[in-house]
């Protein structure tokens, strides 16, 4: 029966399991003691937040290319006070180096109750941060960092939480969900009645989270 793994994907760790170069720092391997599965897109090593997993190629595929419009919910911490022109022109789409990006669901948002980050994040005192929700359901990379520094917001701490209908809810840095997926009549993969949650812990401690 195939597998998807919801992963939430501490700060500094690469989404892969072999190949990173020396001394580049952790990977899934250090954390995911799972065989046979691989990451169905991927997240910025200093980004944090959901990344799915899966044995099924055609799951995979399903959640990671953009034909099928999968929206990925990013918190991000930027640096300023986003007024309405800037949070227009995100949704609206900005034109990067790579070509103008599809519009996006975007909106001011509250601190969200996260983890402490480690390292923590470095501040200037003479400069306002503000969080902002961004959907996108595109797969460019570090489009959303590249999206606010277009529009004058640097990203300071950005956060996945959600893929789809999958989202991160309760699970710790470095913590993972199993499910197993049932297939539909359409090809399709969902989620058998019950859902099996299992719990790594890395080579060094971390702290718990509270509910994001």
């Amino acid at each position: 029966m195939p597998r998807l793994v919801l992963f939430n994907k501490p700060y500094g760790v690469l989404s892969q399991f072999t190949g990173a170069p020396a001394g580049s720092g952790v990977t899934l391997a250090d954390y995911l003691p799972l065989p046979d599965v691989y990451p169905a897109g991927r997240l910025d090593k200093d980004s944090e937040g959901l990344l799915l997993l899966t044995d099924d190629g055609g799951l995979q595929h399903r959640i990671s290319h953009p034909r099928h419009k999968e929206w990925k919910t990013y918190w991000a911490q930027v640096e300023g006070t986003p007024n309405e022109t800037q949070l227009k022109q995100l949704r609206r789409g900005v034109t990067l180096k790579d070509g103008p990006t599809r519009p996006a669901r975007v909106r001011s948002l509250a601190e969200p109750d996260l983890w402490p980050r480690d390292p923590p994040v470095r501040f200037r005192k003479s400069v306002p941060t503000a969080w902002i929700e961004i959907e996108i359901h595109e797969g460019r990379n570090r489009q959303v960092r590249r999206m606010t520094a277009a529009v004058g917001l640097p990203t300071l701490r950005l956060v996945r939480a959600a893929i789809g209908t999958w989202r991160l809810d309760t699970l710790a840095p470095g913590d993972y969900r199993v499910i197993e997926m049932n297939s539909t009549a359409r090809g399709r993969r969902e989620p058998t009645p019950e859902a099996r949650e299992r719990k790594t812990r890395p080579r060094q401690s971390r702290q718990r989270s509270r509910r994001p």
